[in-house]
């Protein structure tokens, strides 16, 4: 069975933007990607998934690094212009620049970070492997930063999205639940 992409059961899944950052044979180069994940935390490592023939994957691959950035709620403009375009056939930073996005050099890999972002992490090359149709880059943090004024931008159902607060279950409905699970106990 497939699960394409844009069709109603992938919509479904609810991730953040990360933004790829990257330096290779292609140049400077900075992609969106869906499918960036937090797997570990000690070591920290974070998960990218990437189709083959990204300008990403180039980079990685020589590079044996990447810089993942995750989108904030303020940069949807930045998450269209790096996720709908190849770096192969055009100079994505350079049009961001001039856009009015904002880039820093990393302090521990050679790539730019993007200013703003909600979370920032540098990250060395892991490991890689072949999934399907993707490619999973697993990257270990080695230098990360944090914004605690911005939330990140969450792609889901084909739209971008923020998130609000949902209230968790209060001290009196936690108690009703362990009760009832504590009939079940096994």
């Amino acid at each position: 069975m497939k699960l394409p992409w844009n069709d109603p059961l992938s919509n479904k899944f609810a991730t953040t933007i990360g933004l790829i950052t990257s330096t290779g044979p292609v140049g400077q180069n900075i992609m969106a990607c869906e499918w960036t994940h937090h797997i570990s935390y000690d070591p920290g490592l974070i998960s990218i998934s990437l189709g083959f023939s990204k300008a990403t994957v180039k980079n990685i691959r020589e590079s044996k690094e990447f810089g993942v950035n995750l989108c904030a709620t303020d940069q949807s403009i930045l998450s269209s212009i790096a996720g709908g375009y190849s770096g192969i056939n055009y100079d994505k930073i350079g049009a961001l620049k001039e856009l009015g996005f904002q880039f820093y050099d990393a302090s521990k890999i050679n790539t730019l970070m993007v200013k703003g972002a909600s979370l920032n992490v540098e990250c060395k090359l892991f490991q890689e492997v072949t999934f399907g149709d993707h490619i999973m880059f697993v990257g270990e943090a080695i230098n990360a930063a944090y914004n605690p004024e911005k939330q990140s931008l969450i792609y889901h159902d084909g739209k971008y999205w923020s998130l609000q607060t949902l209230v968790k279950p209060g001290q009196e409905e936690r108690e009703l639940m362990l009760k009832i699970l504590e009939r079940y106990k096994k």
